[in-house]
C-alpha cells in the first residue's frame, strides 16, 4: 500500500464504499485477466520442454540443449521478484489499474514475439539471445500480475471477504495453466514436425486474442477506491518500498518467506 505513515491495513476502504456492480466487473477482470495472461507464461514452459532445444540450441548434445533451454525458462522465475518490486512501486504512485494494463501489454506481445522468432539455423546465436529477451520481460509481467491483480481485489473487497476475493485472481493463474497444456496437447499431438511445418508458433500467436480480451478487461476497470481515497488525501507515497520496510516489515517479511516456501516446495 502507498502510505507514508501509517500502517496499510488503516486505508483500506470502509465496507460498502465499492459498488457490487464494480467489484463483480473487478473480480472478473482480475481472475480472467490472470487466467489469460498464465496462459501465455505456460505455454513458454510446455515449449521449453517439448520445442526450443533443438530449434535454438542445436549445436549443443540433445541433454545440455535441454539445459540451456530450461535455462531460459528459469530467468523467467528469477526476474520475477524484480517485477513485483518495479510495478509495486509503479502501482503505488500511478495507480492499480496502470500497472494491470501493463502486464497484460507486456506478457501478451512478448508472447506473440516468441511465436515470430526465427531458428538459430537461420539467425545463429541472435535467435536465443531475442528468445531470452523476451522471456525476461515475460518474468517481469509475471511478477507483477499476481502481487497487482491481489492487491486490486484486495483493496475492492469489503472487510470479511478480502481473503475470499484476493484469492481468485490465483484461481484464474491455475485455470490459465490449464488452458495452455489442453491448447499445445491439441496442436502438438500427432504432429511429428511439428518444428519444420511451425505449428508450435500457433499457440503464441493466440496471444494476440489474449491481448484484445485482457486490454478490454483491465480498460473496463475503475481505479482501485484505495489508491483513489489515498490520491484525494494526498497520502500516496513517494517512496513506497522505504515506506513498506518501514511500517509493514513484518507483514512483508512473511509474505515473502509464504512464497518462498510455495516455490521451494
Amino acid at each position: 500500500m502507498s502510505l507514508d505513515n501509517a500502517p496499510c491495513d488503516s486505508a483500506l476502504i470502509p465496507d460498502g464504499q465499492a459498488r457490487k456492480q464494480d467489484l463483480n466487473r473487478a473480480a472478473w477482470a482480475c481472475s480472467l485477466g490472470s487466467a489469460l495472461e498464465y496462459y501465455d507464461f505456460a505455454l513458454y514452459t510446455l515449449a521449453s520442454a517439448l520445442i526450443f532445444g533443438p530449434l535454438f540450441f542445436p549445436e549443443q548434445t540433445r541433454a545440455m540443449s535441454l539445459i540451456a533451454s530450461f535455462g531460459t525458462y528459469f530467468l523467467g522465475f528469477a526476474v520475477r521478484p524484480l517485477g513485483g518490486v518495479l510495478f509495486g512501486m509503479i502501482g503505488d504512485r500511478v495507480g492499480r489499474k496502470f500497472v494491470l494494463t501493463s502486464t497484460v501489454l507486456l506478457m501478451g506481445v512478448s508472447s506473440t514475439l516468441i511465436g515470430a522468432l526465427p531458428s538459430f539455423h537461420q539467425v545463429g546465436y541472435l535467435a536465443p539471445a531475442l528468445l531470452v529477451i523476451l522471456r525476461l520481460l515475460q518474468g517481469l509481467g509475471a511478477g507483477a500480475e499476481q502481487a497487482g491483480a491481489a492487491v486490486m481485489m484486495t483493496e475492492y473487497a469489503p472487510r470479511g471477504r478480502r481473503g475470499f476475493y484476493a484469492a481468485l485472481p490465483f484461481l484464474g493463474i491455475q485455470l490459465g495453466t490449464i488452458l495452455a497444456a489442453v491448447v499445445y496437447f491439441l496442436v502438438v499431438s500427432g504432429n511429428d514436425d511439428v518444428i519444420e511445418s511451425g505449428l508450435w508458433r500457433v499457440p503464441f500467436f493466440s496471444s494476440v486474442v489474449i491481448v484484445a480480451l485482457g486490454l478490454y478487461m483491465r480498460l473496463s476497470l475503475k481505479e482501485s477506491p484505495t489508491f483513489i481515497r489515498l490520491k484525494a488525501l494526498k497520502r500516496v507515497s513517494v517512496n513506497p518500498l522505504k515506506s513498506a520496510m518501514k511500517h509493514s516489515r513484518p507483514s512483508l517479511l512473511i509474505g515473502i518467506g509464504l512464497r518462498l516456501g510455495e516455490n521451494g516446495g
